[in-house]
């Protein structure tokens, strides 16, 4: 057991000497391996180093090569620059010293020519010296004569030459003023003329108050009723005040409102003619009036638009064109006056080869206002044409509304129609009725306005108007100063006056002679 123990330690010892050796024996061997491997790594690395050294110092040649080449051309380029400056230059001087000679030349020039101007300058002092004493001296001499001073000849020329300036200007002027107004009359009357000769409206119908017919006197005192409750009832139903007087067999109906006052009259003979007459069937029979008068009102709406024949209105311009039927301006109904206005503008639009339905359109409704003026702040005119904005009116046809009362500008044809067809249906005979006292004011004032210009003697209204004939004095207005002093007159009627249609102002002058046969 012993000995097999030894054995094995000593199989250890061998076996571990021996791997020793073999280890030291192959570490050698390694070690010259691996001493070779740096030597061979190291000849490499010298002999690329030795490589990119050279690349580096030929790389470094040619770059200084192709450097200093670039530096030649650039300073070779310089040198040519430099040497066309310097030509440049060169050239420049001898321009400057050419210069400088012409300059020299010419200052030589104007120094002779300013001692020439001096000479020239002095001659003509001594010439205009002169030519003053002689001008004064005859100056001096034509006062003597003519006994005027130069001031006093000067004023005298000059209002002589501002005196035929206005001669000469008024003549041009009542010339032309000749000429337009005989073109523009032919032309106008003929166009009213014809507008006028195709169309014949109704005649004025006085309309204040509505009256109503009884069968019987015994009938007032069953619509006043116990105690008047019938005629209060009534009254309060329909706004309006019952007249019942001494007149017999009549009642009048009064108010404002000539719808509620149509509708009171309704009314009122419905309960005559069923005879049944107390609170209640007044207020059944006032709404069925209403509705009654609502219905007249469309009707009478669409038969002026039929009349006219306009398509597409809006329903609130037909009802609101309606009312026009009971309302009268003048005494003179609106809604056929509106009627005649639009055929009227229809007819001279033909003449003048505008738009007829427009024309139409704009005078149906140029008074459509009127129907609501009471309910609504603003003249007629402008609130109609708000009314006729908001229902899609035609712009057009809106501006001719606003205008025909000259609150708005006119932008076109049309408004100029609207407001001459305004005129000319107000106007003609028979349309309206006018106080004979506000008649014979405007006359007066026509009369006074003339007047009070300087140099008139006398002045007469004449044509209900229509005209007026100045006369003047003959020593103090001369024939140019007349045409001057009938647009003067004119202008003055148009500022303080307010009339329909136009006055045509007529200047008269005349010189008398009167000789006696002794």
């Amino acid at each position: 057991m012993l000995y097999i123990t030894v054995a094995s330690v000593a199989g250890i010892i061998v076996g571990a000497a021996i791997s020793y050796i073999i280890f030291r024996t192959y570490a050698k061997k390694s070690a010259k391996s691996i001493e070779n491997q740096a030597t061979e790594n190291l000849d490499r690395a010298a002999r690329e180093a030795g490589t990119v050294i050279r690349d580096a110092e030929l790389d470094a040649k040619d770059i200084k090569l192709r450097a200093r080449t670039e530096i030649e051309e650039e300073l070779k380029e310089s040198r040519t620059e430099l040497k066309k400056s310097e030509e440049r230059l060169s050239r420049r001087e001898e321009n400057l010293e050419r210069k400088r000679e012409l300059l020299s030349s010419r200052e030589l020039e104007f120094e002779r020519r300013e001692k020439n101007v001096i000479r020239s300058e002095e001659r003509l002092k001594k010439r205009e010296q002169e030519l003053k004493r002689k001008n004064d001296s005859i100056q001096s001499r034509l006062e003597e004569v003519a006994g005027l001073s130069h001031e006093d000849a000067r004023k005298k020329v000059i209002q002589q030459v501002t005196d035929e300036a206005k001669r000469e200007a008024a003549l041009e002027i009542k010339r032309i003023e000749d000429s337009a107004r005989e073109e523009a009359e032919s032309r106008a009357k003929r166009i009213i003329s014809i507008g006028i000769q195709r169309y014949a409206g109704e005649h004025v119908q006085e309309r204040a108050v509505s009256v109503v017919q009884l069968p019987s006197d015994e009938m007032k005192g069953r619509i006043i009723g116990r105690e008047g409750r019938n005629i209060r009832a009534l009254e309060a139903a329909t706004g309006m005040e019952l007249i019942i007087d001494d007149t017999p067999e009549t009642v009048v109906i009064s108010g404002f409102d000539p719808i509620r006052r149509e509708i009171a009259r309704i009314t009122l003979e419905k309960l005559i003619q069923d005879g049944r007459i107390h609170p209640t069937r007044i207020e059944d029979l006032v709404v069925k009036s209403r509705a009654e008068v609502d219905k007249a009102v469309k009707e009478a709406g669409d038969q002026a638009i039929l009349e006219l024949g306009i398509a597409r209105v809006h329903p609130e311009m037909v009802k609101m064109l309606g009312r026009l039927k009971y309302r009268y301006s003048y005494a003179q109904n609106v809604l056929r006056h509106s009627v005649e206005a639009g055929y009227i503008a229809g007819l001279m639009a033909a003449e003048l080869g505008v738009n007829i339905k427009k024309a139409r359109r704009a005078g149906l409704f140029h008074d459509i206002g009127k129907a609501m003026s009471h309910e609504t702040d603003g003249s007629h005119a402008l609130v109609g044409a708000r009314f006729a904005k908001k229902h899609g009116e035609d712009p057009v046809v809106i501006n001719a509304i606003a205008a025909h009362h000259e609150e708005e500008q006119p932008e076109t044809v049309i408004a100029h129609l609207i407001a001459a067809a305004d005129a000319l249906s107000g106007a003609r005979p028979g349309a309206r009725r006018e106080m004979l006292e506000s008649y014979v004011k405007r006359l007066e004032d026509l009369e006074r306005i003339c007047t009070s210009f300087k140099g008139v003697d006398k002045s007469y209204a004449i044509q209900a108007g229509r005209e007026v004939r100045v006369m003047v004095e003959s020593d103090q207005i001369t024939d140019s100063d007349s045409v001057m002093l009938a647009k003067d007159i004119a202008g003055k009627i148009e500022e303080e006056l307010t009339y329909p249609g136009q006055i045509k102002v007529t200047v008269i002058r005349e010189t008398r002679a009167t000789g006696y046969a002794k």
